[in-house]
């Protein structure tokens, strides 16, 4: 009887059913249906703003287990639609919890599912491609699920970033972590002024860049390069977001105004509208990088390095002129991970130094685009 109270379904546009457990908060949810690799970091992958319009299937098979603190957020709130794990821990023990990940998830309005085979989830996504799902713990008639999930809107040609962007200019002054002090503030930090485009930005990348000695202002999405040139930066950072950079054209044409007048630097989202305002295109990828193991190559030193990403569109490498050179590509499927200008002061790459959840490996690039803006100043 305990299992028939709390039961909840998931259901894809193509059919495919799993019946489970609820947790989190009760309803329904309905979004593109993607799946995390990663072996920890559920936190920060629940705050990452990237992932408005999905619902995120974690792969490691136990979650919740060391429970919510109050440090490991990477943005104001959770914005994705639902999350679904194999099995969810109802007693966590860290010594920095404060409450379970469901009440977490609770609090915060979001749906959860867990007790389905989400390794048979994650290979149908491989196979078939991510897609549009619903997850009820109310509706059980597939039927009535399949027709509510008519009508949503997929994420493709849709504008997410205004959902998720600041609605005002601020300026961001914490930095790195210590374990004694936690997140530091670093209000004398003026080295170089970095504005920050926030697409749906981390609050880590902004942590790094005050740690390596920026004064950061972070801007809406919406802000025009005459707004920026009249804070006179020494550069511009552009943020990861969530969705589809076709759709964001109006972003795309103020950051072709500001290329070569700035040194610009982006990440994950800010790298493909980067690709898209030096002339080049972008396609949807069939299921996404989504984890904190993925393998690139920086191929100016063949060195490579395993990385955190969460995107599902891609710089199409064929789209861009001769001008645009290529420095790094994902070692799995040979996709663009990295762009730079071969006259402009600009360099992108499509996953996240930031590390959090991650590996280091990447850090360096946040020393690479103080260079940029030394060199430049």
């Amino acid at each position: 009887m305990a299992f028939a109270k709390n039961k909840a379904i998931l259901l894809l546009e193509d059919g495919t059913a799993f019946t489970g457990r609820s947790f989190g908060a009760a309803g329904e949810a309905i979004g593109e249906v993607v799946f995390n690799t990663s072996l920890t970091g559920y936190q920060e992958v629940l705050t990452d703003p990237s992932y408005r319009g999905q619902m995120v299937t974690m792969t490691y098979p136990h979650i919740g287990n060391y429970g919510i603190n109050e440090e490991d957020v990477e943005s104001k709130k959770l914005f994705l639609s639902g999350y679904i794990v194999k099995e969810y821990c109802h007693t966590p023990s860290n010594w920095r919890s404060i409450k379970s990940l469901g009440s977490y998830l609770e609090e915060a309005g979001v749906v959860g599912i867990e007790g389905i085979d989400t390794r048979f989830l994650t290979r149908h996504i491989r196979l078939a491609g991510a897609m549009p799902g619903i997850i009820s713990t109310t509706d059980f008639d597939v039927s009535s699920l399949t027709e509510k999930l008519r009508h949503c809107p997929g994420i493709e040609g849709v504008n997410l970033v205004d959902g998720v962007t600041s609605p005002s200019t601020y300026e961001w002054s914490q930095g790195d972590w210590d374990i004694a002090a936690g997140y530091r503030e670093n209000r004398n930090s003026g080295g170089f002024h970095v504005v920050a485009y926030d697409y749906g930005i981390k609050y880590n990348i902004l942590r790094l860049l005050v740690a390596a000695g920026c004064k950061v202002t972070v801007v809406p999405a919406a802000t025009t390069a005459q707004e920026v040139f009249a804070m006179n930066p020494d550069g511009v950072f552009l943020s990861n977001g969530p969705g589809d950079p076709a759709a964001l054209m109006e972003y795309v044409k103020q950051v072709r105004l500001l290329i070569g007048r700035k040194p610009m630097f982006g990440i994950c989202l800010g790298h493909q509208i980067i690709g898209l305002a030096l002339g080049g295109s972008t396609y949807k990828l069939k299921f996404g990088h989504h984890g904190s193991n993925q393998p690139v190559m920086d191929l100016a030193t063949g060195k490579v390095e395993i990385t955190s990403q969460n995107h599902g569109f891609c710089v199409d490498i064929d789209s861009l002129g001769d001008e645009v050179e290529v420095t790094h590509i994902n070692l799995n499927d040979r996709t663009v991970e990295g762009l730079k200008h071969r006259r402009y002061p600009l360099f992108s790459i499509q996953y996240h130094p930031e590390s959090s959840p991650g590996p280091h490996d990447s850090a360096y690039l946040f020393k690479r685009f103080i260079q940029l803006m030394a060199t430049n100043k």
